[in-house]
């Protein structure tokens, strides 16, 4: 080869390959290199993320978490609660009107604040835009909320409310098992309580019809048939409206040999109908 001339393709490729050999493996394709591109772009935008100060989500003050401690503060103060559906109570109070005289299928519920401004519009960024960042910072606040610490240490498992496949491809995620892995991975159970009925979404049906819809929606995993038995579990989800999701859930888990169910939600709407 003349000096000065550029190497062919052929024996510049021989090189490349050489040099990726002597590392133990070989030169990557075209769909490897953007995988593996992509995989590092991630994790750098990742790490900045956590550096690079931001708006808050709620007053977009700025720099600031996420959400900001003066907003933590005016928006997610502990209030009292209904020790039955978590309902908002006066503190006179310890059970809901509903509570008192029809009881859930579980034994106990905490959520950390009201389904309302700001958390409404941040539970939908994070559920249909495609957000799961919010769970860590939900996570957080769960965690911080009253007796949900001691519901946590005492359970065996925590459980997060399963979706249907299509529903799971679809969102690509299921937000109740990313606050679950939040909160304690090693604790949390997947793939025991099953989704097996891709029912309507419950927030577009009238209150009177969401026990129907979810009537026989939920079973549990034939391989695994007494894994909850004897066992104190911590059912999570984000949202509990009219506690339908939560009570079919429970009713399986409870036939399954639970012992114990702790409902626990990260946000609680203000409806006072808790369907058994």
């Amino acid at each position: 080869m003349a000096n000065g001339e550029r190497p062919s393709a052929p024996s510049e490729q021989r090189q490349q390959n050489q040099g990726w050999e002597a590392y133990g493996c070989s030169w990557p394709g075209k769909t490897e290199l953007r995988e593996y591109i992509g995989l590092m772009f991630s994790a750098m935008t990742q790490g900045l993320s956590r550096r690079i100060p931001s708006a808050c989500a709620v007053c977009h003050a700025w720099p600031a978490q996420p959400i900001c401690e003066d907003c933590i503060q005016v928006f997610a103060q502990p209030v009292h609660r209904c020790i039955s559906c978590a309902l908002a109570l006066p503190a006179t109070l310890t059970q809901c009107r509903s509570c008192a005289s029809l009881h859930p299928e579980w034994d106990r519920a905490l959520a950390a604040v009201d389904y309302a401004f700001p958390w409404d519009r941040l539970i939908a960024e994070f559920k249909f835009h495609e957000n799961p960042a919010w769970a860590r910072h939900f996570a957080v606040l769960i965690r911080s909320s009253p007796w949900v610490e001691p519901a946590l240490e005492d359970a065996d498992f925590i459980v997060p409310m399963p979706l249907a496949t299509e529903r799971l491809l679809q969102r690509g995620f299921n937000q109740s098992t990313l606050l679950a892995r939040h909160l304690n991975p090693a604790k949390v159970l997947e793939g025991a309580l099953l989704r097996v009925v891709n029912t309507p979404a419950q927030s577009t049906l009238a209150r009177k019809d969401r026990q129907s819809n979810l009537r026989r929606a939920f079973a549990m995993e034939p391989a695994r048939p007494g894994i909850v038995a004897g066992k104190r579990l911590v059912l999570l989800d984000d949202v509990m409206t009219s506690g339908a999701s939560m009570a079919a859930a429970s009713a399986v888990l409870k036939r399954a040999g639970a012992s114990h169910i702790t409902a626990l939600v990260f946000a609680r709407t203000g409806v006072d109908t808790v369907l058994a």
